[in-house]
């Protein structure tokens, strides 16, 4: 692996060749930033090198993390989150990409309330099906968002899901496309105050295929810090 901005350089040119390969305009994909492991200065450095989003897998980590890096970036949480750790997420993320139970986002839109805040949100699809993974079953996921769109403290804003480990890239261009059907059946469907702005679906070995299929955001941190 090289450095994180000769990586950061590879990573926008790969998103800008995907993006025109489908004739989209690279401008509308967000490149998270998924820093883990990464230090203070590698996450400075890709902050430097024009990273605008930090994604976060766990809240305790981005707590340490929010607390030291006082640049203006948006924080995305990416990982599963537990209620116990919903009032701190409120506090910290501008997008939490897993709500993924009708516990967790009532938990979400208490919290928020209580902080005077409209927490945008992505509901989690376990497009693929497989038992480790979190996430809505696709069929199910419409009646979710018909439960939860009177809620006041969430603002839902699109899908995600993450989809199978896989040696061979093309065999994920499926799950990538069928996330993307559901969100344009849900968004036929004016479900009052539910949006489906985002896509978010790839990672550091499957971002260039779920672009073409549709993807809006992008996690990607093994790809820019080498972990």
């Amino acid at each position: 692996m090289g450095t994180v901005k000769d990586n950061l350089e590879t990573i926008n040119k790969k998103i800008k060749a995907a993006a025109w390969k489908v004739n989209r305009d690279p401008q509308e994909i967000k490149l998270v930033a998924v820093t883990k492991t990464a230090t203070s200065e590698q996450i400075k450095e890709a902050i430097n090198e024009g990273v605008k989003i930090i994604g976060e897998n766990k809240v305790q980590e981005a707590k340490g993390k929010y607390q030291v890096l006082t640049t203006e970036v948006k924080w995305h949480l990416i990982g599963h989150l537990q209620t116990n750790k919903v009032k701190y997420a409120v506090e910290i993320f501008d997008l939490i990409h897993s709500v993924d139970s009708i516990k967790l986002a009532k938990e979400i839109d208490k919290r928020s309330v209580q902080f005077k805040k409209t927490i945008d949100v992505l509901i989690e699809v376990n497009i693929s099906g497989e038992e480790t993974k979190y996430g809505y079953n696709p069929e199910k996921v419409e009646a979710f968002l018909k439960e939860i769109s009177e809620f006041s403290g969430i603002k839902v804003r699109g899908l995600m899901t993450i989809a199978p480990i896989s040696k061979n890239k093309e065999e994920v261009r499926p799950y990538f496309r069928r996330l993307r059907e559901l969100s344009e059946r849900i968004r036929d469907k004016n479900i009052k105050n539910i949006k489906m702005d985002y896509l978010s679906m790839g990672m550091t070995d499957d971002f260039e295929i779920a672009i073409e299929e549709g993807a809006n955001i992008v996690r990607i941190g093994r790809g820019i810090f080498g972990f």
